[in-house]
């Protein structure tokens, strides 16, 4: 007899649990891995967080449970950084909400606004999340394709099609992991038209919208008139402040959306531990040039590898956001053959682009969380590889 849950058994292997298992048997028979999969981060947060950190902890009244809905300082820090960087208004109080790390709320948004067999909008290629987040509520994934020759943007048309009566949500996430892409206004004035006409409720997953380079900025979907009456926003302390181990994102816009979201955590968890939210508070608050300094280490490191990689003769996309590399794999190969050469003659991990859907067909995603020694190294063994990179 079985005791697992029937929706158990329609998730697929968890992406990063798999890479986890590869990895570590490689390790366990010596191989000196160098890790470009998972997108964890290798550096420190600003020393002034650590700070505030170890200050708060060893407040007398640092331990007890914290509020579901997070300290009021913190709600109306983050409101203020809001405005700071889109030039957008929130009310602290009824549009903000503290997440244990913005997976979290990713997850639980779908306890809130759907319902068993409803159907979830979700991109592919795209983070395994939106989809085994529906599952796990009894909704139905319906996937939309993000193509190369559209920029890995949506195509409005195509997603018409696929709506029905049931249709609840729609997932974005820009900037993009895995295709690191881009989207401006145009575009989510185009899903907003959509969301108002279908009924649909938008939440946009942007977790990298401060990692962006060569002088550009990231656009929150909130800016776009009507937005807010549509949909929601996830944002992260994770990959801004490097600090993804802490726990810390926000839920932002539709009040009612938000509520719903609220009403789930407060069955379901507590708040965030008290010491890291005063600590986020100072991310926030006083930690900007620090969070511009870590963003140039990863343009930086962008620049380092996918230049080496063209060097090579690997036509490979120069991203403009995140810490990754969406890399197109060499004629003759898929995306996890190709991974696999890797793994097995260079010692090389990285995640095949099928792991995000299979529209990921025919691409790599590789980590930029490495150091410049390890980069280097890397390119060093993929041209020791006998592959015709052109």
């Amino acid at each position: 007899m079985s005791y697992i849950a029937k929706r158990l058994r329609s998730l697929p292997p968890y992406l990063f649990a798999h890479i986890d298992a590869v990895k570590q048997e490689a390790l366990d028979q010596g191989v000196d891995l160098i890790d470009l999969g998972v997108g964890d981060p290798d550096l420190s947060p600003p020393a002034k967080v650590v700070a505030s950190l170890i200050k708060s902890v060893q407040e007398t009244d640092a331990h007890h449970y914290s509020s579901y809905s997070g300290i009021a300082e913190l709600r109306k820090t983050f409101s203020i950084w809001f405005q700071r960087h889109y030039e957008s208004v929130l009310d602290q109080a009824t549009e903000v909400l503290p997440l244990i790390g913005s997976k979290e709320g990713i997850g639980h948004i779908f306890l809130s606004n759907v319902d068993q067999d409803d159907e979830v909008l979700v991109p592919n290629p795209g983070y395994p999340v939106y989809s085994a987040g529906a599952v796990l509520a009894g909704a139905k994934p319906i996937y939309f394709p993000l193509r190369k020759e559209n920029g890995f943007l949506p195509d409005i048309d195509d997603v018409k099609k696929l709506v029905s009566p049931r249709t609840r949500i729609m997932w974005l996430n820009y900037p993009s992991n895995p295709t690191t892409a881009m989207a401006d206004e145009t575009i989510f004035r185009e899903i907003v038209e959509f969301a108002e006409r279908y009924g649909v409720v938008v939440c946009h997953d942007t977790a990298y919208s401060e990692l962006v380079f060569d002088g550009k900025k990231s656009v929150s979907f909130l800016q776009v008139p009507g937005a807010k009456d549509v949909g929601i926003e996830f944002h992260s302390l994770s990959k801004t402040f490097c600090m993804p181990g802490w726990r810390v994102g926000f839920a932002v816009g539709n009040a009612d959306v938000i509520g719903g979201l609220s009403q789930v955590k407060t069955n379901l968890d507590s708040g965030i531990f008290i010491p890291v939210q005063k600590a986020a508070v100072t991310a926030l608050a006083d930690c900007e040039e620090e969070a511009n300094v870590l963003c140039s280490i990863f343009e930086s490191r962008r620049n380092r590898f996918v230049n080496g990689l063209r060097d090579m003769g690997w036509n490979v996309p120069m991203p403009s956001a995140t810490f990754y590399v969406w890399a197109p794999v060499p004629d003759g190969y898929d995306a996890m053959n190709f991974c696999t050469l890797l793994l097995k003659n260079a010692g090389i991990v990285c995640t095949p682009g099928t792991g995000f859907g299979s529209n990921g067909e025919g691409f790599v995603r590789m980590s930029l969380t490495v150091s410049d020694d390890r980069l280097d190294v890397a390119l060093e063994r993929l041209e020791g590889l006998e592959i015709d990179w052109s």
